[in-house]
């Protein structure tokens, strides 16, 4: 008898599914609105009735289906306990027990960084390597660990929070997460972008950025290739910054290549390449490998898809 799965990225603007054979053949993507409303009660059912749905249109049932793998913008334990997710209005339940009643099917949950770079692994840049982090550089710096292919959750569901490690103690400005001095505050894209309108606050450099509206990380780094000296030496630092982190890093968890996803990740080998390079000069032994993610937008259902095939 011929086995399915689905694999489910929730977002807070849009849940991402994805509908797979159990040999790992994608038959079908789509995506529905995040209901947000009344603290996420209507997500789970939503989910749920778009996979009675899909079920339905293809003449199948729950008994021909392995499981369901969930990546959830919070931490998740090791028990499929979800602590507390902002961004969905969620408090704490247990995420996969919730999502098995409603669906009769069962159910394997993670953070959904760390579902990505299982995807990544799976069937993205990663997939020659075992022990990988993964670093998502948008609006904040998220992280993903796999250690020998299996996600690292840690007690509480929150290994992997690489955006929050601190780097500058005397830094004055606040991270939205309270604390000061966090990775995200200098290399995210919203960080690069803070960093260089403080820069051309306090200084009158000559800078091609001074013509832009409103300055993305985007321009910062089109500037840099270009030769704006202002930009180069802000993307420097932000790449110095990362690879002192991935240094830190390697010292606990030694992976064999970084993956870097995420919008900043677009600016491409610039990012890899420099971070490399200051990676080599402050880690206890070289070696990892820095790449770009892959999968882009869809490494969320492969990672959850492949939960549920490490899992039942």
């Amino acid at each position: 008898m011929d086995r399915y799965a689905f694999g489910v990225d929730v977002g807070g603007t849009t849940v991402k599914m994805g509908f797979f054979t159990a040999e790992g053949e994608l038959l079908g993507k789509w995506e529905i609105p995040t209901d947000i409303s009344e603290y996420g009660v209507h997500i789970i059912p939503d989910i749920a009735q778009e996979i009675r749905e899909k079920l339905a249109a293809s003449g199948l049932s729950s008994e021909d289906v392995i499981g369901v793998g969930l990546g959830v913008p919070g931490p998740v334990d090791a028990d499929g306990n979800i602590l507390h997710c902002v961004n969905l209005g969620w408090g704490t339940f247990n995420l996969e027990a919730a999502m098995t009643r409603a669906t009769g099917i069962p159910c394997k949950a993670g953070n959904d960084a760390d579902v990505a770079a299982l995807g990544e692994i799976y069937k993205g840049s990663a997939s020659k390597y075992r022990t990988v982090v993964l670093l998502t550089l948008g609006t904040g710096v998220g992280g993903g660990i796999i250690i020998d292919g299996r996600i690292l959750p840690g007690t509480f569901g929150a290994a992997g929070e690489i955006g929050h490690m601190n780097m500058k103690e005397d830094e004055t400005d606040f991270c939205g997460c309270g604390h000061q001095g966090c990775l995200e505050q200098y290399a995210s894209a919203s960080g690069i972008v803070r960093m260089a309108r403080l820069n051309m606050a306090r200084t009158d450099v000559d800078t091609v950025l001074r013509q832009c509206k409103s300055v993305t990380s985007k321009d910062i780094f089109d500037a840099a290739r270009d030769g704006d000296e202002f930009s180069r030496d802000l993307v420097e630092e932000v790449c110095k910054t990362l690879g002192l982190a991935c240094a830190r890093i390697s010292t606990v968890v030694d992976p064999e290549a970084y993956i870097f996803g995420g919008g900043m990740s677009k600016a491409g080998n610039i990012i890899t390449n420099t971070v490399e390079k200051y990676y080599n000069r402050y880690a206890f032994h070289i070696g990892a490998k820095f790449l770009l993610a892959k999968l882009g937008n869809d490494a969320g259902i492969w990672g959850a898809v492949k939960l549920v095939f490490d899992s039942f």
